[in-house]
């Protein structure tokens, strides 16, 4: 009898189930017991006599990256959104963001008025790519952006010396690189500030929530400012009763503060984070020269890279299997050989359905930046030919055994082995 894909009928490669993601631990819901017993459910209650565990994860994750600073946020979202402000950014600034991302790295762009400019992104990488960065500077452009995509970080050397060359302070949206290092260094260290989002599928994650991190002082009370409504916290711990942020009023802000239940979470869930990235890299590497020896080219990392992480597993497809399948039909089938969701890489910018300036009345500000913010002025080869040829496996793959990750190459090669099925 002929072998057929699992999405056919046939056998799955892959039987067994995957590690779930999240993963609590014990530490985790002690800690969450201590915030519901303490009466202070957020930065913004009364204080109670202890550190809040918003401030205790503030210390500890700066501690972690190597940051002088480091601000929570409610969101990765709200992350952005205030790293901009801090930076100076306002209405009908430009701000350079990368073609190929998840849609909120140009809508926070929006969310402050200023126009995203849509850049392309390097073939190997996916990351912003530093000539069409250069091309794309003009009088008007007032940040930079750069996400570190998937397992990969972008150019840091390069896009630095391009920024301090036109004094446009870089953001680093890390976002998905909790704990990677570029020339040993922690990543969202090398800008103005860095960015990072604990929403529910990342690395680091709380179910919700954000930090911003910088060696700046200045920008550390700006963003300080700008998450808790025009407040920043005492000196000094005040009075037991008393609320612990005061009203300054040097910036108006808007509330983007992390609870304290969130906060608890993440001071557990980093104490477990490096056990992770370390076994996420092992299985990785093992399944990079599997694919590899198959024909496939797993993502790649700017070479300066001394410590990659993988929020995704990234996986291009040869030419000789798109030119005969979508990337999303290949991925489907896989899907089903391995019991796990297989998906395409993000829609670029320019062709993203959820990046829609105009579904919102808020961004018809004028004539004039209407016309800026469409997202079909800009021209994104290389981030569209990366969206259309590469499969994203999610991260709690590699928390599996070695097996499993035989397990995967053999699914990819019994999918390219039988493409024809597929195009039938």
């Amino acid at each position: 009898m002929a072998e057929r894909l699992a999405i056919h009928g046939g056998a799955a490669t892959h039987v067994r189930g995957w590690p779930n993601w999240p993963q609590s631990t014990e530490q985790t819901k002690r800690h969450i017991e201590i915030v519901l017993e303490s009466n202070r459910w957020s930065i913004s209650g009364p204080y109670g006599g202890d550190v809040s565990w918003e401030q205790r994860f503030a210390f500890a994750f700066a501690t972690f990256t190597g940051a002088r600073y480091c601000i929570p946020s409610s969101t990765g979202t709200s992350s952005l959104t205030i790293a901009l402000e801090a930076c100076g950014v306002g209405a009908y600034d430009e701000v350079i963001v990368p073609g190929l991302s998840w849609v909120a790295s140009a809508s926070a762009v929006l969310g402050v008025n200023a126009v995203p400019v849509l850049v392309d992104v390097e073939a190997n990488t996916g990351c912003l790519d530093s000539l069409a960065l250069e091309r794309a500077i003009t009088s008007r452009t007032r940040a930079i952006t750069v996400v570190h995509l998937g397992s990969a970080i972008a150019d840091l050397d390069r896009l630095l010396e391009i920024a301090d060359a036109h004094s446009i302070p870089l953001i680093e949206d890390c976002a998905q690189a909790h704990g990677a290092r570029y020339a040993g260094k922690h990543v969202g260290c090398f800008g103005a500030a860095g960015t990072f989002s604990m929403q529910h599928s990342k690395l680091l994650t709380s179910g919700e929530g954000g930090a911003v991190i910088t060696q700046s002082s200045d920008i550390a009370r700006r963003l300080a400012h700008l998450r808790a409504d025009g407040r920043t916290l005492l000196k000094l711990p005040p009075e037991v009763g008393e609320m612990e942020l005061v009203e300054t009023a040097e910036i108006m802000g808007n509330n983007h503060c992390l609870s304290e239940f969130h906060a608890a979470i993440l001071v557990a869930q980093l104490e477990v984070l490096d056990d992770q990235l370390a076994l996420r890299r092992k299985n990785a590497a093992i399944l990079d020269r599997l694919l590899f020896s198959l024909g496939f080219m797993p993502q790649i990392s700017a070479a300066a890279t001394t410590q990659r992480v993988h929020y995704t597993y990234v996986v291009r497809l040869p030419f000789t299997i798109t030119q005969r399948v979508s990337v999303a039909c290949f991925a489907a089938a896989l899907s089903v050989e391995l019991g796990l969701p297989c998906k395409t890489m993000y829609q670029t910018l320019n062709n993203n359905h959820l990046y829609q300036p105009f579904s919102r009345k808020r961004f018809a500000l004028s004539q004039a930046f209407v016309d800026a913010v469409e997202p079909s002025l800009h021209q994104l080869p290389m981030a569209e030919a990366f969206s259309q040829s590469c499969i994203v496996i999610p991260h709690r793959m590699l928390l599996a055994d070695e097996a499993a990750m035989h397990s995967v190459a053999d699914a990819f090669e019994k999918v390219a082995r039988l493409l024809e099925c597929l195009r039938s």
